[in-house]
C-alpha cells in the first residue's frame, strides 16, 4: 500500500480519484463526526459553502436535523451546535442528520470527496479506521489534513503519523511511504505519542482554541486514542455515515 500525506486541502492532488483517502481534522471536525455517529446520528452531511448547507437542510424537517456550524472556532449564529465533540450527545443527535460546515475540516472533505473510498479519522477512532483500511487491502491511500485556514497544523500531522504507525506495526511489509510529509508526521508521532493532549495544547490551533474559553473537555475528548469503533465512511458525495 502506497501512503501519502497532504497537509491541507489545497495540497490535495487535483483531478485524481485515489483508491482510498482519509481526512483528518483533530481539532475538531473529524472528532465531532466520529462522536456524532458513535452516538447514533443517521449521517453527517458536510459543506464547505454555508448557502448550500442552508438550502439542503431546508429540505429536512427541523425535528430530524441538526445544524452544526463553526467559523473561527465559534458556533455560527442560528446553528444548533458549534464544532465540539462533547456537544453531539445521543439525546440531541440520535436518529438525526447533521448538516455540518466548519472552518477547515469540511474544506478538506470537499477536496477529497471524489476518492473511491473516503473515511474520516480522529485519534479516538484511529484503530477502527486503520483496521478497515487493512481489511480492504487498498493499494493507494491519500491522507489529508485540514490545517488552519490553509496553513499547516501540528495536531493533524500527529494523527497522520499515528495512522501510519499503526499500519506499519500491523503490515510493515505491505506499506510504502511515498512522501516526506508522512515521514515527518511519523517522527512527530514518535515524539508525542505518550503526551497527546500536551501536543494538542501546544499546537497553534490548540492555543487559539484555549483563547476562546475553557475547552478542557474538548482537549480531553480529542486526545483519546482508539476509544471509538466507528468508521465514518462517505456513502454518497458529502454524506458520511457509520460503518
Amino acid at each position: 500500500m502506497e501512503l501519502s500525506y497532504f497537509h491541507v486541502a489545497d495540497d490535495f492532488p487535483q483531478g485524481q480519484e485515489p483508491e482510498a483517502a482519509v481526512v483528518i481534522d483533530v481539532l475538531r471536525a473529524t472528532t465531532t463526526i466520529a462522536c456524532a455517529l458513535n452516538n447514533g446520528a443517521e449521517a453527517v452531511e458536510t459543506f464547505a459553502d454555508l448557502d448550500k448547507l442552508k438550502r439542503r437542510s431546508d429540505e429536512w424537517l427541523k425535528t430530524s436535523r441538526v445544524l452544526v456550524g463553526e467559523r473561527g472556532g465559534k458556533r455560527i449564529k442560528g446553528f444548533d451546535l458549534g464544532n465540539s465533540p462533547i456537544d453531539v450527545v445521543p439525546e440531541l443527535v440520535s436518529g438525526k442528520r447533521l448538516f455540518m460546515s466548519t472552518t477547515n475540516g469540511t474544506r478538506s472533505l470537499q477536496a477529497a470527496r471524489k476518492a473511491r473510498n473516503l473515511y474520516t479519522l480522529a485519534l479516538p477512532n484511529r484503530k477502527a479506521v486503520a483496521e478497515k483500511i487493512l481489511s480492504c487491502e487498498t493499494s493507494q491511500l491519500f491522507i489529508l489534513g485540514s490545517g488552519w485556514e490553509g496553513s499547516y497544523s501540528l495536531e493533524d500531522s500527529l494523527a497522520a503519523g499515528s495512522l501510519a504507525s499503526f499500519l506499519l506495526d500491523h503490515a510493515e511489509d505491505k506499506i510504502n511511504i511515498i512522501n516526506d510529509e508522512l515521514i515527518a508526521a511519523l517522527a512527530l508521532w514518535n515524539q508525542w505519542s505518550n503526551e497527546i493532549e500536551a501536543c494538542l495544547r501546544t499546537a497553534s490551533h490548540g492555543r487559539r482554541l484555549s483563547g476562546l474559553g475553557n475547552h478542557d473537555a474538548d482537549f480531553t475528548c480529542c486526545s483519546q486514542l482508539d476509544t471509538l469503533h466507528v468508521v465514518p465512511t462517505q456513502v454518497e458525495p458529502g454524506v458520511i455515515s457509520a460503518a
